[in-house]
Formats: structure tokens, C-alpha cells, sequence
């Protein structure tokens, strides 16, 4: 039986409570230029009347604060880190060695383009290749998450249609869709419809059926699906909506299930973003750093934001390759510059280290451990939706929460024996959900070690919930008011 964690607590304090005044961490050189008035520079109202109240710590103090912090949070290099639909896999250190070289790193953004004909290249090269994973014809990198890529696949959407002579109203979505779909859409001037799942887990057909008309403008869909489930009728879903003159959106967050295997564009999608912060090996989190770029077939390259990248084999510039700004039909840009361009460079890094045979076993070792997980869980969990999964599937904990102990407690209970939770409570569709992804870099004796834990909590939750619902008690920090933290949240300081 698995055991806890042997972690004493740490309760760190704040980097202002570490403070002393006069113990500075740096020393500020001569002044090697003329001396000048900062209020003559600059102008009086523009100064501030007292010194900022920035903490006052010496060097090694301020790195042993970070380290300790850094030591007591979970991070990919630690553990399994299962986020179903997050796709958090680990990240060759190769790659952090190429986004770190000085003319990747150092390269400025408003750069003129003689001068950055390596980095140009990349961006280029990289929307070739993700061209053809995808089956798409022209990509763009400016995206600089899957949300926003998403955004530009609307606006492109309605750009499209507008041209036509009605950008319609509407914008059809499955109930098991990312929330960011709606979102997207919505702020691209749709209306979000939502159609039901079947008992299969899968895309209920005949209602989409019966719910397009000519004010549908895109169906959004993922593939395989949140619930890890492949939409074996999406041939037939793409007939349907292309039979109204609309178009079909891939959200691309799930493509690590098909690698290699499929291509969306062959199956007939007219776009898509892809995560390289997900499928192409940067684990997200905290917000960033990510990449969503956009992919479209021919017909809609167009109306991709600006500038794009090209390659000009005559050289008539002078240069092997630059940026297209002369776009009219363009939604703009949606990003500064082009995009986050370093997580570009470590995409870039992990697709030639694999090469095409590389993706597919990526593709297949990812969908083998999501099924042996889920085998290996069944027994203990309820599981909604039989079968064969692709890269990820979701368990309830329904039977747990007929015990006192929820989907959430049994995620707090992981962190006690030193494994990250899974996603909780999405889909929506799926009471008390637990979703898991293990991704293809875990090994057997990794998700053996994750079953040994589950099996630990399942036992748990029915001889003593209280061990459940009162976890995590082996964190620094134990369970906190999430709504006094969201709602509540004092961040003053009071210097002493």
C-alpha cells in the first residue's frame, strides 16, 4: 500500500518579510555619461514624490527565497503530471538549449529582415511542417495561446463569410467543448449553439443534423473529443455543415492522439490552431509562455493575420526569406511582433529531433498508456464511457461521492503521496469528473505507480474518508478557501 509523503511542513516567508532595510542586492556602476536633472529629463509630475517599497534582500538571499519556493512547488521534472486536456508532457532540455542560443534569444523584434534570416527561416520552416502534419495548406504563428488562436479562426470565419455577402450568426459547438470555444466565438460576434453528446460519448449527429441552416457560420469541434473519445463520424459531420456553406474548426489541443495518423485537413476541416505548448513538448502553467498557431486550407489564407512569413527562391529583395505585410484581406494581427516566437524555436527543436516516424510513436505510446490506465482504473472508478480511449479518458467518482469524498478530495488526496491531480469536474457532462492524461513519456513503472496511488485513495474513501476529505495534510500548504482566495485576497504589506 502507498504511503504518504514524508514532507515536513514549510511555511516560507514573503519575500517583504525577508526584508532589511539597507541590505541591498546590487551596486549600481559610476555614471559614465554627463550627469543630467531626472526632472528636467523626464518632468516633474512623472517622478515619484517617495521610493517604491521594494523589498531590500541581498543576493544569496533573494536565490535561496526562489529556490525553496521553487522546491515546494510540483512541476513536470517531478512527477506524473496527468492534466487531461493539458497535454503536459515532458520537454527535452535540448530544446531550452536552442531557444537559449543568442540569435534566437537576442533576436529584436522590429529587427529589419537582413538581419534575422535564421529566425525568419524557422518561423517559416515550422508553418511548412505543421502545414503538413495537419493536412492544412498555410499556417500562422502570431497566435500566442490556443485561445487566441481560436479568436483569429473566428475572425477568419467571419472575414470569410462577410466577403460572401453574410457573415452569418451562429456557431455551433459540442457540449463536451473547451470553454474557450465559446468564449472565442462570442468575441468574435457569434452565437454559441450547443449540441448534445450521444450515449456514446460522441457528437449526436442527427440533432447537428437538424440544427445547421444558412446562418451556420462553423461547427467547433474537438477530435478526439474531452472525453478522449474519437468522432468516428466526423466525415459525415464535415458533409453536414459544408452542406450549409459553413465551415469546420479543429481545436487542436488533443492532436498528441493522432500524430502521424491523421491529418484533419484529408478528412475535410477548413482550420485549425495547433498548442505547441502542449502537443510540441513546452509544458504550460502560470499562464504562459504558449503558441497557438493557425492553420487554414488555401481558399481562406488570405484573411491570416499579418505579416507572413515567406520564401522568395529568386531572392528579389535581395533576401532568402522576409515578411509579407501587403495583406489586404488580413483580420490584422492578433499578437505583437510574430507571436511568442522562443516556444516556436523548441517546437521547431522537437519536431526535427523526432522526425515524421518519431511523431506517430509519440501519437501511439500516448493513446497505449491512456488505455492501460484506464484498464487498470476501471475496476475502481466509475468509467462513463467504455472502450477503446485515444490519448486521454475520464473516470467519476461517483461512487465516492455516495462515500462523503468528492472528485476534488480525492485530487488533494494525490498530493499527499506526491502525484499531481488530474483534471477535475471536466467535462461538464460528467458528474464528479476525473480526467486523465498520462501522455507517451511516462513509463510503465510511472503509471503503475499512479494506479498503486488511485487504488491507495479508492480504499481510502471507503474505510476512512476522512483521510480523503481532510487532505492534503503532507503539503507545505494545506487545503485552502478557494472562494476567500479568489473573492478575498489581502496582498498588503505593512512595513515594519
Amino acid at each position: 500500500m502507498s504511503e504518504p509523503r514524508d514532507r515536513a511542513k514549510v511555511v516560507e516567508p514573503t519575500v517583504f518579510e525577508l526584508s532589511h532595510p539597507g541590505r541591498p542586492g546590487y551596486r549600481l556602476p559610476q555614471l559614465d555619461v554627463p550627469a543630467a536633472d531626472l526632472a528636467e529629463l523626464l518632468g516633474e509630475k512623472n517622478l515619484r514624490a517617495e521610493l517604491p517599497e521594494l523589498p531590500e534582500l541581498s543576493e544569496p538571499e533573494v536565490v535561496r527565497h526562489f529556490t525553496r519556493l521553487a522546491e515546494m512547488n510540483f512541476h513536470v521534472d517531478r512527477a506524473m503530471y496527468p492534466l487531461g486536456s493539458c497535454t503536459m508532457k515532458y520537454n527535452p532540455k535540448i530544446n531550452e538549449e536552442m531557444a537559449a542560443l543568442p540569435g534566437f534569444v537576442g533576436v529584436h523584434p522590429e529587427a529589419d529582415a537582413a538581419e534575422c534570416q535564421g529566425a525568419i527561416s524557422l518561423i517559416y520552416n515550422l508553418g511548412r511542417m505543421l502545414a503538413e502534419i495537419s493536412g492544412m495548406d498555410e499556417v500562422s504563428l502570431q497566435p500566442p495561446a490556443g485561445a487566441s488562436g481560436e479568436l483569429a479562426g473566428m475572425l477568419i470565419v467571419r472575414a470569410h463569410h462577410a466577403h460572401n455577402g453574410n457573415p452569418r450568426s451562429k456557431v455551433i459547438v459540442p457540449d463536451t467543448a473547451h470553454g474557450t470555444n465559446p468564449a472565442s466565438l462570442t468575441l468574435a460576434g457569434y452565437r454559441a449553439v450547443e449540441v448534445a453528446s450521444g450515449p456514446d460519448g460522441r457528437t449526436d449527429v442527427d440533432a447537428l443534423s437538424a440544427m445547421v441552416d444558412d446562418e451556420t457560420a462553423a461547427f467547433m469541434i474537438t477530435n478526439p473529443n474531452t472525453l478522449g473519445v474519437f468522432e468516428d463520424r466526423i466525415a459525415e459531420i464535415v458533409d453536414i455543415i459544408h452542406g450549409v456553406g459553413g465551415l469546420v474548426y479543429l481545436d487542436g489541443a488533443n492532436l498528441n492522439a493522432s500524430l502521424g495518423i491523421v491529418r484533419p485537413g484529408d478528412v475535410g476541416f477548413d482550420m485549425m490552431h495547433f498548442n505547441l505548448h502542449k502537443t510540441f513538448s513546452t509544458p504550460h502553467g502560470g499562464g504562459g509562455p504558449g503558441s497557438g498557431p493557425i492553420g487554414v486550407k488555401d481558399f481562406l489564407a488570405d484573411y491570416l493575420p499579418y505579416p507572413v512569413a515567406r520564401r522568395d527562391e529568386r531572392k528579389a529583395r535581395g533576401l532568402e526569406f522576409d515578411f509579407d505585410y501587403d495583406r489586404p484581406k488580413s483580420i490584422g494581427k492578433v499578437h505583437a511582433a510574430y507571436g511568442n516566437f522562443l516556444v516556436a524555436v523548441k517546437a521547431y527543436a522537437y519536431i526535427l529531433t523526432l522526425g515524421p516516424e518519431g511523431l506517430r510513436r509519440v501519437a501511439e505510446n500516448a493513446v497505449l498508456n491512456a488505455n492501460y490506465l484506464q484498464k487498470k482504473l476501471e475496476p475502481l472508478f466509475e468509467l462513463p464511457f467504455d472502450g477503446l480511449c485515444q490519448h486521454e479518458f475520464v473516470l467519476s467518482a461517483s461512487r465516492q461521492k455516495e462515500q462523503g469524498v468528492t472528485a476534488l478530495d480525492v485530487a488533494k488526496r494525490l498530493l499527499d503521496y506526491g502525484l499531481h491531480a488530474p483534471t477535475v469536474y471536466f467535462p461538464l457532462i460528467v458528474k464528479e469528473a476525473l480526467m486523465i492524461e498520462p501522455t507517451e513519456t511516462e513509463s510503465r513503472a510511472s503509471l503503475d505507480r499512479f494506479v498503486e496511488v488511485m487504488t491507495t485513495v479508492a480504499e481510502e474513501s471507503a474505510s476512512t474518508p476522512e483521510l480523503v476529505t481532510g487532505a492534503p495534510t503532507e503539503t507545505p500548504v494545506s487545503r485552502l478557501d478557494e472562494r476567500r482566495a479568489a473573492k478575498d485576497l489581502d496582498v498588503t504589506w505593512e512595513k515594519s
